[in-house]
């Protein structure tokens, strides 16, 4: 029996988001919605089970606006600010759970997270209205009910990062890689297997850290996967002229974007 997934675009910003503060560009004046871009993180639903990637400054805002009211695991591709801050708004999650609520993340991420946040992993942290983490390290492929997750290791900065690979019986396989700067062979060989493939595309211009367009575009044309989204967009692309140069297959994501399996 096919899986219900779908995966919610729930940021598809870089780490300063669009708009930037201060910044008058006709990006960040922009009055189409798709040209806002809170900072980048998925919701991934299989079934009854619901699966938060990263806990972002914006982690708030997007589940209001998601109406996201349960939350069984988060998963982490790396400790970078701006995929770990909105951790105390985790708790929300934890109010109506009889249990801890399961991190999943790299064992140099969880060491980031505990340092961050040693409050919530305290032992001494027995009082109702706080975050209970259940500290799970990744080292290898996982499942969290009938969705199987198989961490997709790149290169970026200078931190272990991973990006993720979700498959579900009879569904698409889709992966998401958020912070990428180069993508190895092994990676791109478990890329394969994907039907879809989210990936990092900062901004035209090469960067030290991040995949430009070009960069992004090779790496879809070596995976051969038939659909891809670009993500983690700074404010040098315009949705719709950027699309528009895309070849086919290709779309610029946007915050709020579902796709199903």
């Amino acid at each position: 029996m096919a899986a219900d997934f779908e995966l919610t675009f729930l940021g598809t910003g870089t780490s300063v988001g669009v708009p930037v503060i201060g910044c008058q560009c006709r990006v960040c004046q922009s009055e189409d919605p798709r040209n806002k871009r809170t900072r980048s993180s998925v919701h991934v639903r299989c079934g009854e089970i619901s699966v938060l990637v990263d806990s972002g400054p914006d982690l708030r805002e997007q589940a209001l606006r998601e109406k996201m009211t349960r939350v069984d695991a988060v998963i982490y591709t790396h400790p970078h600010v701006d995929h770990v801050v909105g951790f105390d708004e985790l708790r929300a999650f934890c109010w109506h759970r009889e249990g801890p609520l399961p991190l999943h993340a790299t064992a140099e991420c969880m060491e980031v997270l505990v340092r961050m946040f040693g409050w919530a992993f305290s032992p001494e942290n027995i009082y109702g209205g706080y975050i209970k983490p259940d500290p799970q390290l990744i080292e290898g492929p996982f499942a969290i009910g009938d969705l199987r997750i198989t961490p997709l290791p790149v290169e970026h900065a200078k931190v272990l990062t991973v990006g993720f690979l979700f498959e579900a019986p009879g569904s698409h396989a889709v992966a998401y890689i958020p912070d990428a700067k180069r993508v190895p062979p092994e990676t791109i060989g478990l890329l394969k297997r994907a039907d879809v493939l989210i990936l990092d595309a900062l901004r035209p211009a090469p960067h030290p850290t991040h995949l430009s367009t070009d960069e992004a575009l090779e790496i879809i044309r070596q995976t051969g996967v038939p659909r891809a989204w670009l993500t983690h967009l700074g404010h040098d692309n315009e949705h719709h002229e950027l699309e528009a140069i895309l070849p086919e297959g290709v779309g610029v994501a946007w915050d709020g974007l579902r796709i199903h399996g």
